[in-house]
C-alpha cells in the first residue's frame, strides 16, 4: 500500500471516528444519527454485561489477580480520555522518587510498538520466546522514542529521567512488573491507566474524575464514554477531581459520595506553567502570548480546553486545527498546519506537550514552534494528597504484599 493510499484510508477513518464522537455527544441530528445512537446503545448493553461479568469473576476469585513483591499504586479512571491522567502520574512519581522510593511506571503504551495479538499467536504457533518488555527509560536515560513507546510513556520518561524513575511498556503488565522488579529492583510501581487491568493486584487505587465532564451521558462504551459503571467508584482509595478551578461542585461530591462514602476527594488543577520551544532552548512565560497571533493545533481528547488556555493568556487564535486523540501526524497534516499559519500571518505555532512528542523531526517551520507545559496543583486539601503519598511511602519492610 502506497503512502497516498495510507493517507486516504487514515482520513476516512478519522472522519468516521469524528462523526461517531459527534453522535455520542448528541451534536449530530437526523435519522442516520438517531439510528446509529440506538445501535450504539445496544452495543453498550452488551459491553456492560461483559464488564460486569469480568469484575464479578475477579471479585469472587474465579479469575485470580497476581500480587507483586512491592507496592503497586493504580492510577486510572472510569471514562475514556480527557481526565489529565499523565500530569498526575508524573507528579506522583516525582514526589515518591524524591522521598526515597525506587519508582517504576508501568504502561501498556498507545500506538507504539507492542506485543500484539497476531505476534502472540505467531509466537504460540512457532513456540517462540516472549520478548522482554520495552524499557522507555532506565532512570538514567531515555532509551525509546514516541513511535516505539507511545507518546505518553515517552513524555513521562523524558520528564522523569532526572528523578531516576523507570518507565516500562508491556501489554502484559504482570510480566512488565516482574521485569521491573528483577531488572531495576524497584519498590514502588505506578500502574498507569490501570483501573481496568484486573490481573495485577494493586494496594491503592487513585481514580481520576474530570470536573467538567465527569461521566459523560452516564452510558458505557460505545454509546457513552464510561469504561465501567459509575457504581465502580467504590473501588477508589482516593478520588482526584481534575482540571478544577476550586472545590468540586456539591452535586459532583454528592454523586461521588453516593457510590464511595469513604475515599479522600482531592481537587487538583492542571495549570499551564510556561511555553517551551520544541527542539530549542527557549522557555518563555505564558505572558509571551498576550496579543500574539497564534496558530494552534492539537490531537487530544478535549482540545477546546487547550484553546481556552491560549485565549486566557491573551492569544489571538488566527488558525486552529483539531485532530483526534493520539493522532499520528502525517506530512500532509503538518503541511496544512503550516500553510494555515502562514496564510493567517501567525507569529507563533503552539501545540500541547503530548502532541509535541509526536511531531516528526522534519516539521521545523519558519515560525517559533512551542508547546504549553502543564503541571498539577493540589487545591484546598493539599493534606489529602500528602496523606496519600505518606501512605505509599511506607518503609520498605512494610511495603511488601
Amino acid at each position: 500500500m502506497t503512502a497516498n493510499h495510507r493517507g486516504y484510508f487514515s482520513t476516512i477513518k478519522d472522519t468516521l471516528m469524528a462523526y461517531a464522537v459527534e453522535v455520542v455527544y448528541e451534536r449530530k441530528k437526523g435519522l442516520i444519527a438517531s439510528v446509529l445512537r440506538v445501535f450504539l446503545l445496544v452495543l453498550s448493553w452488551i459491553f456492560e454485561g461483559i464488564v460486569r461479568l469480568r469484575l464479578w469473576l475477579y471479585h469472587n476469585r474465579l479469575f485470580r489477580d497476581t500480587p507483586l513483591g512491592c507496592k503497586v499504586v493504580v492510577v486510572g479512571n472510569l471514562t475514556v480520555g480527557g481526565t489529565g491522567k499523565t500530569p498526575v502520574v508524573m507528579k506522583m512519581a516525582q514526589v515518591l522518587a524524591r522521598r526515597g522510593r525506587k519508582v517504576a511506571i508501568l504502561s501498556r503504551g498507545y500506538k507504539g510498538s507492542s506485543d500484539s495479538m497476531p505476534k502472540r499467536f505467531w509466537r504460540w504457533l512457532t513456540q517462540g520466546q516472549r520478548p522482554e518488555p520495552l524499557v522507555v527509560s532506565d532512570g538514567k536515560k531515555v532509551l525509546a522514542g514516541p513511535a516505539e513507546a507511545g507518546d505518553e510513556p515517552f513524555m513521562l520518561a523524558t520528564n522523569l529521567v532526572a528523578d531516576g524513575v523507570v518507565v516500562v511498556v508491556d501489554r502484559d503488565r504482570v510480566e512488565g512488573g516482574r521485569f521491573a522488579l528483577r531488572r531495576f529492583g524497584v519498590d514502588t510501581i505506578l500502574l498507569d491507566d490501570g483501573l481496568q487491568y484486573l490481573p495485577l493486584r494493586g494496594q491503592i487505587n487513585l481514580l481520576l474524575v474530570d470536573s467538567f465532564d465527569p461521566f459523560g451521558n452516564g452510558k458505557l462504551l460505545p454509546r457513552g464514554i464510561l469504561r465501567e459503571p459509575i457504581q465502580n467508584l467504590s473501588r477508589a482509595s482516593y478520588i482526584f477531581v481534575t482540571k478544577s478551578s476550586g472545590p468540586p461542585a456539591p452535586e459532583l461530591v454528592a454523586k461521588l459520595r453516593k457510590y464511595n462514602p469513604t475515599a479522600e476527594i482531592i481537587a487538583c488543577a492542571h495549570s499551564p506553567k510556561e511555553l517551551v520551544e520544541i527542539d530549542g532552548p527557549q522557555r518563555l512565560p505564558l505572558s509571551f502570548l498576550d496579543g500574539k497571533r497564534v496558530a494552534s493545533f492539537s490531537g487530544i481528547a478535549t482540545p477546546e480546553r487547550f484553546e481556552d488556555t491560549l485565549r486566557k493568556q491573551g492569544a489571538i487564535l488566527v488558525s486552529n486545527r483539531r485532530f483526534l486523540d493520539h493522532h499520528s501526524f502525517s506530512d500532509e497534516d503538518l503541511d496544512e498546519v503550516l500553510e494555515a499559519a502562514l496564510r493567517t500571518k501567525a507569529e507563533v505555532i503552539v501545540t500541547t506537550e503530548k502532541d509535541a512528542v509526536r511531531l516528526q523531526a522534519r516539521f521545523r517551520p519558519p515560525l517559533p514552534l512551542m508547546y504549553v507545559r502543564l503541571e498539577v496543583d493540589i487545591l484546598g486539601d493539599a493534606e489529602g494528597f500528602n496523606a496519600a503519598v505518606e501512605r505509599i511511602c511506607l518503609s520498605a519492610s512494610n511495603s511488601r504484599s
